[in-house]
């Protein structure tokens, strides 16, 4: 299979288990910055190709702070990827976004602290606006599929991103409600920041699968309680990627693709060689 895929899914592993997925085949690759959460699972979906990364590994062996983000959002880019759909559980900091729902993110606060934000550091540094974060032309492309779906979804919203693995204390997410956040998860960053620098166009299919802990009639979260909601929706997610597929077209552009244009801000002739190759699939194409 030589075809570039029209869309890559990052999800769980459950995810790429169509019965409808044919000419399955597998990539195990390397990255300059190590080997990706997974192997890439390349299929093809209504005749199109589509590959799959397992975010947490074969198995969930990766907690959120452990995924090579790096790794995983340069292979993509390695095999021609153009585009990215997140696929992952979310706690809900607002009464509407019910546990079954899912939310279209358009913003997200990155509340981290350990993780490797860029692919850009000393010897060659950019500055790649996100002022919208979210690719808006691909959200479209989401929201169309999940109406068609039959979801139950939320266009808008911010995604807070906490370091995680454990879950926020009823003060955390009580000061994160009144900061005006809508939804809460562990992964979405720095994975969009990433997807940007690389020229990915990036949206978020965040299924929410409880209230965190600030609702006073409602269970705290749960290991179990978010497994239940996520296995519950796979069959939606699945049917959703399918409609994605159908929608998308190739030839349509989007000012994702040319994030880096203005962004390196490193004379050309002070690039440390070493970074220069070793990001020359990013910034080839603006230094030649």
């Amino acid at each position: 299979m030589n075809e570039t895929p029209i869309l890559a899914v990052i999800g769980g592993s459950g995810l790429y288990e169509f019965e409808d997925l044919k000419e399955i085949q597998t990539l195990d690759l390397e990255t300059p910055f190590g080997k990706p959460s997974s192997p890439i699972t390349l299929g093809k979906l209504n005749g199109k190709t589509v590959a799959f990364l397992a975010r947490h590994g074969i198995g969930h062996v990766l907690s959120p702070s452990e995924v090579p983000y790096r790794a995983n959002i340069y292979a993509l880019k390695s095999i021609g990827v153009r585009r990215i759909v997140s696929v992952s559980a979310c706690g809900s900091l607002r009464e509407a976004y019910a546990p079954g729902h899912i939310v279209i993110p358009n913003q997200i606060f990155d509340y981290t602290q350990q993780r490797e934000r860029s692919f850009f550091s000393e010897g060659l540094v950019a500055h790649v606006g996100v002022a919208d974060p979210f690719c808006e032309p691909l959200s479209d492309i989401l929201e169309e599929s999940l109406k068609d779906a039959g979801a139950t979804y939320h266009r808008g919203g911010t995604y807070i991103t906490i370091e995680g693995p454990r879950f926020s204390t009823k003060g955390e997410s009580r000061v994160y409600r009144q900061w005006g956040l809508d939804i809460i998860g562990m992964t979405a960053s720095p994975e969009i920041f990433l997807a940007r620098e690389a020229e990915i166009c990036y949206t978020t299919m965040a299924h929410v699968t409880d209230y965190d802990v600030w609702h006073v009639s409602e269970e705290p979260v749960t290991v179990e309680m978010v497994i239940r909601t996520l296995l519950k929706n796979v069959t939606l997610a699945q049917t959703t990627i399918k409609k994605m597929v159908d929608r998308i077209d190739p030839a349509i552009e989007c000012g994702c693709e040319d994030a880096l244009k203005n962004a390196l801000i490193t004379h050309p002739e002070h690039i440390d060689p070493v970074k220069k190759e070793r990001l020359g699939l990013l910034i080839n194409k603006y230094l030649e």
